[in-house]
Protein backbone atom coordinates (compact mmCIF):
# COMPACT_ATOMS: atom_id res chain seq x y z
CA UNK A 1 0.00 0.00 0.00
CA UNK A 2 1.83 3.18 -0.54
CA UNK A 3 1.64 5.89 1.61
CA UNK A 4 0.79 3.73 4.56
CA UNK A 5 3.37 3.79 7.33
CA UNK A 6 3.87 1.56 10.10
CA UNK A 7 5.99 1.86 13.25
CA UNK A 8 8.51 -0.24 15.48
CA UNK A 9 8.11 -0.68 19.12
CA UNK A 10 11.21 -2.14 21.00
CA UNK A 11 12.17 -2.24 24.44
CA UNK A 12 15.50 -0.48 25.49
CA UNK A 13 16.87 -3.37 27.29
CA UNK A 14 19.13 -2.19 30.26
CA UNK A 15 17.99 1.60 29.78
CA UNK A 16 16.67 2.89 33.06
CA UNK A 17 15.72 6.85 31.63
CA UNK A 18 15.94 8.37 28.17
CA UNK A 19 19.43 9.82 29.07
CA UNK A 20 20.60 6.71 30.06
CA UNK A 21 19.37 5.20 26.47
CA UNK A 22 20.93 8.64 25.47
CA UNK A 23 24.21 7.46 26.60
CA UNK A 24 24.45 4.23 25.77
CA UNK A 25 23.83 5.79 22.03
CA UNK A 26 26.86 8.13 21.89
CA UNK A 27 29.36 5.13 23.23
CA UNK A 28 28.26 3.11 20.41
CA UNK A 29 28.51 6.39 17.77
CA UNK A 30 31.91 5.49 16.92
CA UNK A 31 30.76 1.97 14.78
CA UNK A 32 28.44 3.96 12.95
CA UNK A 33 28.29 6.45 10.25
CA UNK A 34 27.88 9.59 10.92
CA UNK A 35 24.43 10.62 11.51
CA UNK A 36 23.20 7.23 12.15
CA UNK A 37 22.36 5.08 15.14
CA UNK A 38 21.67 1.59 14.36
CA UNK A 39 20.33 -1.54 16.34
CA UNK A 40 20.18 -4.58 15.30
CA UNK A 41 17.50 -7.60 15.87
CA UNK A 42 16.56 -11.23 15.10
CA UNK A 43 13.89 -10.88 12.66
CA UNK A 44 13.60 -9.23 9.58
CA UNK A 45 10.27 -6.71 9.39
CA UNK A 46 8.09 -7.90 6.42
CA UNK A 47 6.37 -4.77 6.15
CA UNK A 48 10.07 -2.48 5.04
CA UNK A 49 8.43 -0.55 2.72
CA UNK A 50 5.82 1.08 5.08
CA UNK A 51 8.31 1.18 7.70
CA UNK A 52 10.87 3.50 5.62
CA UNK A 53 7.40 5.13 4.40
CA UNK A 54 8.33 7.45 7.65
CA UNK A 55 8.13 5.00 10.51
CA UNK A 56 10.51 5.42 14.06
CA UNK A 57 11.47 2.98 16.43
CA UNK A 58 9.52 3.99 19.58
CA UNK A 59 11.52 3.07 22.63
CA UNK A 60 10.37 1.05 25.62
CA UNK A 61 12.22 2.11 28.42
CA UNK A 62 10.96 0.93 32.49
CA UNK A 63 7.76 0.19 31.12
CA UNK A 64 6.66 3.04 29.22
CA UNK A 65 7.66 4.39 25.42
CA UNK A 66 9.20 7.38 26.20
CA UNK A 67 11.28 8.29 23.21
CA UNK A 68 12.08 7.38 19.17
CA UNK A 69 14.20 7.46 16.43
CA UNK A 70 13.07 7.61 12.78
CA UNK A 71 14.48 5.19 10.93
CA UNK A 72 15.33 5.39 7.07
CA UNK A 73 16.86 2.02 6.42
CA UNK A 74 16.78 -1.72 7.49
CA UNK A 75 19.74 -3.76 6.48
CA UNK A 76 20.29 -7.58 6.65
CA UNK A 77 23.30 -8.51 7.97
CA UNK A 78 25.14 -11.06 9.61
CA UNK A 79 27.32 -11.12 12.74
CA UNK A 80 29.56 -13.95 11.41
CA UNK A 81 27.34 -17.10 12.72
CA UNK A 82 25.28 -17.67 9.76
CA UNK A 83 22.30 -16.23 11.35
CA UNK A 84 21.08 -13.22 9.14
CA UNK A 85 19.96 -10.20 11.23
CA UNK A 86 18.07 -7.31 10.50
CA UNK A 87 19.99 -3.66 10.95
CA UNK A 88 17.40 -1.01 12.06
CA UNK A 89 19.31 1.96 10.58
CA UNK A 90 17.58 5.00 12.61
CA UNK A 91 18.47 9.22 13.15
CA UNK A 92 20.94 9.69 15.78
CA UNK A 93 18.32 12.20 16.54
CA UNK A 94 16.40 10.87 20.04
CA UNK A 95 12.58 12.40 20.11
CA UNK A 96 10.96 12.32 23.71
CA UNK A 97 7.24 10.87 23.31
CA UNK A 98 4.20 11.56 26.13
CA UNK A 99 5.13 8.16 28.40
CA UNK A 100 2.98 5.33 26.95
CA UNK A 101 2.57 2.25 29.62
CA UNK A 102 3.76 -1.38 27.84
CA UNK A 103 4.34 -4.42 29.35
CA UNK A 104 7.48 -6.42 28.50
CA UNK A 105 7.73 -8.62 25.91
CA UNK A 106 10.26 -9.83 23.47
CA UNK A 107 12.04 -8.79 20.23
CA UNK A 108 9.91 -6.17 18.34
CA UNK A 109 6.64 -5.05 17.71
CA UNK A 110 4.32 -2.96 14.81
CA UNK A 111 3.18 -0.19 16.29
CA UNK A 112 0.65 1.92 14.11
CA UNK A 113 0.49 5.85 13.92
CA UNK A 114 -3.13 6.06 15.44
CA UNK A 115 -1.71 4.08 18.73
CA UNK A 116 1.60 5.96 18.87
CA UNK A 117 2.39 8.49 21.65
CA UNK A 118 2.73 11.94 20.63
CA UNK A 119 6.35 13.75 20.31
CA UNK A 120 6.54 16.26 23.86
CA UNK A 121 7.02 19.53 22.68
CA UNK A 122 10.96 20.39 22.47
CA UNK A 123 10.22 22.98 25.62
CA UNK A 124 8.98 19.73 27.31
CA UNK A 125 11.78 17.36 26.71
CA UNK A 126 13.57 17.03 29.34
CA UNK A 127 10.67 17.14 31.54
CA UNK A 128 10.58 13.81 34.27
CA UNK A 129 8.14 11.07 32.47
CA UNK A 130 5.36 9.70 34.69
CA UNK A 131 5.87 6.86 37.27
CA UNK A 132 4.60 4.11 35.22
CA UNK A 133 1.38 2.93 37.07
CA UNK A 134 0.11 6.86 37.14
CA UNK A 135 0.59 6.65 33.05
CA UNK A 136 -0.99 3.27 33.01
CA UNK A 137 -3.78 4.69 34.93
CA UNK A 138 -4.01 7.63 32.47
CA UNK A 139 -3.76 5.65 29.31
CA UNK A 140 -6.69 3.30 31.18
CA UNK A 141 -9.21 6.15 31.52
CA UNK A 142 -8.14 7.58 27.93
CA UNK A 143 -5.90 10.48 29.33
CA UNK A 144 -2.64 10.01 28.28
Amino acid sequence: MLGFMINLLKLSVGSVSVEDHEDWQVSQRQHWPPGQAIHVTRMFPKREAEILEGGSLYWVIKGAILCRQRVVDLKEVDLGDGIPRCALIMDQEIIRTEAAPRRPFQGWRYLDPKDSPRDLPKARAKDDPLPPALAQALAEIGLR
